[in-house]
């Protein structure tokens, strides 16, 4: 339990990085490209200073999860990443006016259900496993071998 809050700033992360993306691509407004105006376009879209935040946020929450990767089971850590959909449903809500009928609250219920299931579950830690030199693929033989 002792990275549940890395998961869990993972998961806001996440959800902050889809925000942002999307207060970006709303400044911007209605895309259109050519093949003439795609490479000035695409450098406008990534230069926009929300959108670039989202994507600098990216990199972060995706060094998050690769640091919980490495110390957690991925079927464990994974589908946390899907209380972002919470948090970006109800922050959309509440900040871009989005939609949150009963058919998003309803998936928003299971989704959350889901997770506490996983949660539940247990976790194990890779840092508390130590690798047999049979699983770790070498053999005694190797070390001790000298060429």
């Amino acid at each position: 339990m002792k990275y549940i809050p890395f998961i869990l700033f993972t998961v806001f992360t996440n959800a902050a990085a889809q925000l942002m993306l999307k207060q970006g691509m709303m400044t911007l407004g209605p895309i259109s490209m050519t093949a003439e105006t795609a490479i000035v376009r695409l450098f406008q879209i990534v230069f926009n200073p929300w959108v670039f935040a989202g994507l600098v946020t990216f990199v972060i929450s995706m060094a998050s999860h690769l640091y919980v990767l490495s110390k957690v089971e991925l079927s464990f850590a994974y589908p946390f990443l899907s209380l972002a959909y919470v948090a970006v449903a109800v922050f959309a809500y509440f900040v871009f006016r989005e939609d949150l009928n009963a058919w998003r609250i309803a998936g928003i219920a299971l989704i959350c259900a889901g997770t506490v299931l996983i949660a539940q579950s247990g976790i194990s830690s890779h840092a508390d496993d130590k690798p047999t030199e049979a699983a770790a693929g070498v053999s005694t033989a190797e070390f001790g071998s000298k060429s």
